[in-house]
């Protein structure tokens, strides 16, 4: 869907769908509220409806990209059979997809998320990650991974793919090689976090 067909629908989504592209195909530096109106053929005011300024985009592209993955890891999570192991290699295999589809709206995510006065932002990376939360804990409650505090797993998990993600998207690995490199890298990071 392409923003410039916006008409009378949601202007807000529209916005966010236009900006996302320019972000992508421009650059962060590229994004103007003046910019975003004339790409999305709006009067130069209309953004300001919704973004008070620039920041207030950015804040609202991140916090949407959040909302976004949250989603992507939960329906992966669902549709993954029922043991816990497989469901880490769902939300393995959605968080690098999520991650190498929109490489440059992640940047901007979590540029975002620790920024003071971005706490919506922060908030809504939070309600994303509480899906990995849940799945590693209940890996170790069923005993398949080391007891302990799940956040400090799940950033070593998260560490892994986001490397993985961030080489993909450098061009070090082609996208069939990090189709079989996931499921490996995965396969080694339950190693090590398996009970012994």
């Amino acid at each position: 869907m392409c923003a410039r067909s916006y008409h009378h629908g949601n202007l807000r989504s529209a916005l966010l769908i236009q900006a996302e592209e320019t972000l992508r195909e421009r650059g962060v530096q590229a994004l103007s509220l003046r910019e975003l109106a004339r790409a999305t053929g709006v009067s130069h005011g209309a953004p300001r409806r919704h973004f008070g300024d620039r920041q207030a985009l950015l804040d609202a592209l991140a916090e949407d990209g959040f909302a976004r993955l949250g989603r992507d890891l939960d329906d992966a999570v669902r549709e993954a059979e029922p043991d816990s192991i497989a469901r880490f290699h769902a939300l393995a295999r959605a968080y690098v997809l999520f991650a190498t589809r929109h490489a440059a709206l992640l940047e901007l995510m979590y540029a975002g998320k620790h920024r003071e006065g971005a706490e919506p932002v922060y908030e809504a990376a939070e309600r994303a990650f509480a899906v990995a939360l849940g799945v590693i804990s209940a890996a170790q409650e069923a005993g398949e991974l080391v007891p302990g505090d799940p956040e400090s797993l799940a950033k070593v998990a998260l560490a892994t793919l986001h490397g993985l993600a961030a080489m993909a998207n450098s061009g070090i690995l082609a996208g069939e090689e990090l189709e079989s490199v996931v499921p490996d890298a995965v396969e080694r990071l339950l190693w090590g976090l398996r009970p012994r």
